[in-house]
């Protein structure tokens, strides 16, 4: 299992939400630049950087050149997510060099403009979010909720040509509480999916249970930003 470091940006600077909720905030500025934040990840053995735009996300501007700056100088691939709502958008990051971009409002709204993004980048640089709060997928920033059940997006999605699906529960995000571990092992059920799971790392025995789970990479944000553990450790038991 992967264990990637995420890195969501809000005005220039790194910051994790608890739920997805903009009233709580933290900033880790004294971490520096998030430029200087993304070589330290990858100076510690990441082998992937996870960047959610969430200024994007919640429609109050964007980090994009930030974004593309951090996939310039590293040495990993990036993927990107926050804000990404039109076919016109993500072809433009994929070009410019992110390795990954992550939808989900348009997986909702539009999934063929996903679909057609699989079949012209390939199913590896395309991933859909699947965020989602009672079992039911919510979208555009966690904001909206729709009626498509979990499983159901993730079948639907399937039959388009999507492979990589990152899964967040949006109620344990932030929280070191602990991943839906019996929900991301419902999903891996699935063979033809990569599941890559966000919301609730907290400890090295989540990492345990993730591996466990048949994840294929858990994308850690707050437990690492505030020393639950050490990437380090993480890798070592991942």
């Amino acid at each position: 299992m992967k264990i990637i470091p995420a890195l969501d940006l809000m005005a220039g600077g790194v910051v994790r939400l608890r739920r997805g909720e903009l009233n709580t905030v933290s900033r880790y500025n004294h971490m520096g630049d998030p430029v200087e934040v993304a070589r330290e990840w990858q100076r510690q053995g990441a082998q992937m950087l996870h960047i959610i735009d969430l200024d994007a996300a919640f429609g109050r501007g964007d980090n994009v050149e930030k974004a593309l700056e951090i996939s310039r100088e590293l040495e990993i691939p990036v993927q990107f997510g926050g804000g990404v709502r039109d076919r016109e958008k993500a072809s433009s990051l994929l070009e410019a060099g992110v390795h990954r971009v992550i939808m989900g409002s348009l997986a909702v709204n539009m999934p063929e403009e996903v679909y057609s993004l699989v079949e012209m980048y390939g199913s590896d640089r395309v991933a859909v979010a699947v965020d989602y709060r009672d079992g039911f997928v919510v979208f555009r920033g966690w904001t909206e909720g729709s009626e498509s059940p979990l499983g159901d997006a993730l079948r639907n999605h399937i039959s388009g040509g999507v492979r990589v699906f990152l899964v967040t529960s949006t109620e344990r995000d932030g929280t070191l509480e602990g991943p839906d571990i019996e929900t991301l092992r419902m999903l891996t059920k699935y063979k033809e999916t990569r599941i890559f799971a966000a919301g609730g790392v907290g400890s090295i025995r989540d990492i345990i249970n993730l591996r466990d789970s048949g994840v294929e990479a858990s994308v850690v944000g707050r437990a690492l930003y505030e020393g639950c553990f050490s990437l380090t450790e993480a890798l070592k038991v991942a």
